[in-house]
C-alpha cells in the first residue's frame, strides 16, 4: 500500500485552547524564574521546551532517571489535532516531527480468517525514541538543563527552591503518591495483561487480529511507526494469560510465543522486545492536579487505555495548556486552576471513551460470535467516538454493507427497521422510556397522562411506556404515583390506550408494573427526592428490614410468606386490569431498588430463608411474581423485565449476576430484558457518560441471545443506529430526549431524510414534517 507511509502536513482543525503563538510574550503571566520538571518523557520535555521558549530567561531543569537512549515501548500515535497544536506552539518541533511521521488511513480487522478493511481513518505515528531525540535536541537548543541518570529530589524539596515543579513522572508517579492526601488519586487495575513488542516491517494499516486459542481469546493491536518497523501489542484476559503459561515465560520467550500465535499477521517474522514486560493497565484519576507549587502532567495526572492511542497525545496537550495558562494569568494559583479547568473536561471525555474501549476488549470473548462485518463495526465503534454517521462519512462502502447485513431496506436507517416481540411487531426500534410523573390523584391517571403519553405516541416512537404503575396503594413511591389496583384506575388507563391506538395507529403502548418496596412513602421528586413525607406516611415492606437511607427513611417490614403471596396477587390483579385496559405489552419492574429489585440484590436482601442468600434464592420471589403475571397476561402479548444490571456498589449485583437474571427470566418466558443499572443503594458510584449503561445490555444480549432494550444517556439518533448495527441492543429507550422533544423520533426521521412507514407523520402534522426555514436565505416551500 504505497500511500501508507507518507505524512502530509495536518490539515485538520487546530484546537483553540492550549496554543502558544510564535510571539506569545511572558510579561503579564506568572513570573517564573526557576522551574523543575520531574520526568523526561514526551510531556515533561515538551513542557520544559515550551516554558523556556515562552521566557528564555527562565532556568528550567529536567530530571530523568534513565539514560537519553533509554525508552520503553516503540511507536507513539499523534492525532492531526495534536500536531496542529504543536505546529502553532513550536514550528521547530513540528517540522522535525513531520519529517519522521508515517501516515495511514486504513484499519484492518482480522476475525476468524476474514479480513475487513475500513478506510478514512487518519493516523500519524513515529518512534518513541525518535520523538524523545527531537525533544532532547529542542530543549538543548533552547537552554533547558537536562539531567539524565539522575533521580529527582522530592517535589516538596524542589518546590522550596523553584517557582514551579512539573511532575511528569508517569503512571507510577512518586510525586503523586507522596502527596496522595492532597491529589487524592484513584487507581483502578484492569483485567487484561498486555505486552509491548515490535516487528521489523511496516504494517500497511492499523491492524486488529483476534486469535481464539485453546486457552481463550487473545488480541493483537499493531501499527507502523517508521518505514521499517511496527508496534505490536498483544493483550488477553488475566485468566487466559495464566492458562497459556505466559506467567512462567521470560521476555524473549514471551515475544517468541506471541510471534507463533500471530504468525499469519506477522508473515512468520519474529517479534522483538525492549524491556518488555507483561502488565495490567491502570487507570489513574486524581481529584486534584496541583498542590501549592507542584502540578501533575500526563500519566501522573491521568491515564487512558492504549487502545484509543491517547497517552502521548494527552501529555503533549497538557504541556500546551499548562504553558498557555501560565502565560495568561498573573498568579500561580490562578494559572494552575485555569490549566486544570481547561484540561479536566477533555481528559474526562477521553477517559470515558478509553474506558468503553478497554471494557470492550476485556469482554472480547462475548463479541467474537458476531458475523465478520458486524464484528468489525462493533470494534470500530467500541469507544463511541466513531459512530454510524461518522463511519458513513469515513467509509460509506463498509457502512452500507453492514446496513444490508442488518436488514435495512434501501434508504432506511437501522432505527426504522421493525422488530417482533411475540405477537407484537414494533414498527421501529425507539422506546419512550418509563418516566414517573407523580401527578395522579388517588392512583388515577388524568389529563396530564393522556397528553404526555399521547403526545409521545404521536411523536413516532415504536413503543411508548407508562411510568411505573403501582400494584397497590402501599406499593406507591409517592402520593402522586399512578396505579392499577382499582377498576376506576383501569378505566382511566383505557382512555389513554384508546387515544394512542386511534390517533397514532402503529404505535404500541406498554405498562410497567411495580411495587415501591422500601423506597415508598416519599415526596414527589421536585419536593425532595427520596425524602419521607412530612405527614401521612404509610408502612413499607421489603425483602429485608433495611431502610433506604438509615436515619432518613423508615425501616420496612420484611415480607413473610403470607405477605409475599398477597403482593403476588396484587401483581396478577393489576396485570388483569392492564390487559382489559388495552395495553400491548407489560413490563415487570425488577430494578432500581424497588420491591422485586430488593430481593435480587445482595445489598438489600439479607434473608436467611429460601428467598435469600444464593443467587437462585434471591431470584425465587421475582420469578414467582413473573410466572403469576405471565399466566394471566394474554398469551399473544409480550412481557419484558427491567433489571438493574449492576448496583454500582461493592458487594452488590455484578454483570455476571445480571446475565444469570436474564437467563432465568427468559427461561420463564420473558420476551426481552430492559437493561438499566443502579438506584438500588444511595451510596452508589455510577460511571456516568454517554450510553454508559449499554455495555450491560450488550453483554446480556450476546451471552444469552435474549433481546434487550438498552437505556442510559442515549441521546442521539446516531447513538441509536450505532448500538443497533453493532449488535449491542435490539431496542433503545430514551427518556429525557422525549421530555425535551415529544416528536424526537419524527424529527430523527426528518434529519435522516427518511419518509418511510416506520415513522409516519400524523395527517394534521404533515405540514410540519420539514424543518422550518431559519434565516432569510432558507427557501420557503
Amino acid at each position: 500500500m504505497a500511500g501508507a507511509l507518507t505524512m502530509p502536513p495536518p490539515t485538520g482543525p487546530v484546537p483553540a485552547a492550549g496554543l502558544v503563538p510564535e510571539d506569545l510574550p511572558a510579561p503579564g503571566g506568572v513570573p517564573l524564574s526557576r522551574v523543575a520538571v520531574i520526568g523526561g518523557g514526551p510531556g515533561g520535555l515538551y513542557a520544559a521546551a515550551l516554558l523556556k521558549r515562552q521566557d528564555p530567561a527562565r532556568e528550567i531543569t529536567v530530571w530523568e532517571r534513565n539514560a537519553p537512549s533509554d525508552t520503553f515501548g516503540f511507536g507513539v500515535v499523534l492525532s492531526d489535532e495534536t500536531l496542529g497544536g504543536i505546529r502553532d506552539a513550536d514550528p521547530v518541533v513540528y517540522e522535525a516531527l513531520a519529517r519522521e511521521l508515517v501516515h495511514w488511513d486504513a484499519i484492518d480487522i482480522v476475525h476468524r480468517g476474514h479480513l475487513t478493511t475500513s478506510t478514512g481513518h487518519g493516523f500519524s505515528a513515529l518512534g518513541r525514541r525518535r520523538l524523545l531525540e527531537v525533544l532532547h535536541a529542542r530543549c538543548a537548543e533552547l537552554g533547558v538543563r537536562l539531567r539524565f541518570r539522575a533521580e529527582a529530589p522530592p517535589a516538596a524539596h524542589l518546590a522550596a527552591g523553584h517557582d514551579l515543579v512539573v511532575a511528569a513522572d508517569g503512571v507510577h508517579s512518586r510525586t503523586r503518591e507522596a502527596h496522595a492526601g492532597h491529589f487524592r488519586p484513584r487507581i483502578t487495575t484492569h483485567r487484561c495483561r498486555y505486552i509491548w513488542l515490535a516487528a521489523d516491517f511496516p504494517f500497511e494499516a492499523f491492524r486488529f487480529e483476534i486469535a481464539e486459542t485453546e486457552y481463550g481469546v487473545m488480541q493483537l493491536h499493531a501499527y507502523p511507526f517508521s518505514v521499517d518497523s511496527s508496534t505490536v501489542i498483544v493483550e488477553m484476559r488475566e485468566e487466559v494469560w495464566r492458562a497459556a503459561g505466559f506467567d512462567a515465560l521470560d521476555e524473549a520467550e514471551s515475544a517468541s510465543r506471541c510471534a507463533k500465535i500471530f504468525a499469519d499477521a506477522l508473515g512468520g517474522r519474529a517479534l522483538r522486545s525492549n524491556n518488555s514486560a507483561w502488565t495490567a493497565f491502570r487507570t489513574v484519576v486524581n481529584d486534584r492536579w496541583s498542590h501549592e507549587r507542584t502540578v501533575l502532567l500526563g500519566d501522573a495526572a491521568h491515564t487512558a487505555h492504549f487502545s484509543i492511542g491517547s497517552g502521548t497525545k494527552l501529555a503533549v496537550e497538557d504541556a500546551l495548556a499548562l504553558t498557555t495558562a501560565l502565560g495568561a494569568h498573573p498568579t500561580l494559583p490562578e494559572a494552575l486552576a485555569a490549566y486544570e479547568a481547561e484540561r479536566r473536561p477533555v481528559v474526562a471525555s477521553t477517559q470515558r471513551a478509553a474506558a468503553a474501549s478497554l471494557r470492550w476488549f476485556e469482554e472480547l470473548a462475548g463479541h467474537v460470535d458476531r458475523p465478520p462485518r458486524r464484528f468489525a463495526f462493533d470494534l470500530l465503534t467500541r469507544s463511541r467516538r466513531v459512530t454510524h454517521a461518522n463511519l458513513r462519512l469515513r467509509d460509506p462502502a463498509l457502512t452500507a454493507a453492514v446496513e444490508r447485513d442488518f436488514g435495512c431496506p434501501p434508504g432506511t436507517p437501522p432505527m426504522f427497521t421493525p422488530f417482533p416481540l411475540r405477537g407484537l411487531t414494533l414498527r421501529n426500534r425507539i422506546v419512550v422510556s418509563p418516566m414517573d410523573l407523580y401527578v395522579a390523584e388517588n392512583g388515577v391517571p388524568g389529563d396530564f397522562h393522556l397528553v404526555h403519553l399521547g403526545a409521545r405516541a404521536l411523536g413516532g416512537a415504536g413503543l411508548v411506556m407508562t411510568e411505573m404503575v403501582c400494584v397497590s396503594e402501599r406499593g406507591r413511591i409517592t402520593p402522586g404515583c399512578a396505579g392499577l389496583w382499582t377498576d376506576e384506575q383501569a378505566a382511566a388507563w383505557s382512555r389513554v390506550t384508546d387515544f394512542v391506538h386511534a390517533s397514532a395507529p402503529g404505535t404500541a403502548i406498554g405498562v410497567q408494573l411495580g411495587h415501591s418496596g422500601r423506597k415508598g412513602s416519599t415526596r414527589r421528586m421536585w419536593e425532595g427526592i427520596d425524602q419521607p413525607l412530612a405527614e401521612g406516611n404509610w408502612p413499607l415492606v421489603a425483602a429485608s428490614p433495611l431502610p433506604y437511607r438509615p436515619g432518613v427513611n423508615q425501616t420496612p417490614h420484611a415480607l413473610d410468606r403470607a405477605g409475599m403471596t398477597a403482593v403476588r396477587e396484587e401483581f396478577t390483579a393489576a396485570a388483569r386490569r392492564a390487559a382489559r385496559s388495552g395495553f400491548d405489552l407489560l413490563e415487570l419492574h425488577c430494578a432500581h431498588g424497588y420491591l422485586l429489585s430488593g430481593f435480587l440484590s445482595p445489598l438489600t436482601n439479607h434473608r436467611t430463608d429460601a428467598y435469600g442468600g444464593s443467587l437462585e434464592n434471591r431470584l425465587r420471589f421475582p420469578l414467582e411474581v413473573f410466572d403469576a403475571v405471565r399466566e394471566v397476561w394474554p398469551r399473544d402479548r409480550p412481557m419484558t423485565v427491567r433489571i438493574s444490571a449492576t448496583d454500582w456498589a461493592e458487594g452488590g449485583t455484578t454483570a455476571e449476576d445480571a446475565v444469570a437474571f436474564a437467563r432465568a427470566f427468559a427461561d420463564h418466558g420473558a420476551d426481552a430484558l430492559d437493561v438499566s443499572t443502579g438506584q438500588v443503594v444511595p451510596d452508589e458510584r455510577p460511571e456516568y457518560g454517554r450510553s454508559y449503561q449499554t455495555p450491560y445490555a450488550d453483554r446480556i444480549r450476546n451471552e444469552t441471545g435474549v433481546p434487550v432494550i438498552a437505556v442510559g444517556a442515549i441521546s442521539s439518533w446516531d447513538d441509536v443506529n450505532s448500538l443497533l448495527l453493532a449488535g449491542r441492543a435490539d431496542l433503545c429507550a430514551l427518556a429525557r430526549p422525549h421530555l425535551y422533544d415529544p416528536h424526537w423520533t419524527l424529527h430523527a426521521a426528518a434529519e435522516q431524510d427518511y419518509r418511510g412507514p416506520a415513522a409516519p407523520w400524523p395527517a394534521p402534522y404533515r405540514a410540519g414534517s420539514r424543518r422550518p426555514p431559519t434565516g432569510r436565505r432558507d427557501p420557503v416551500s
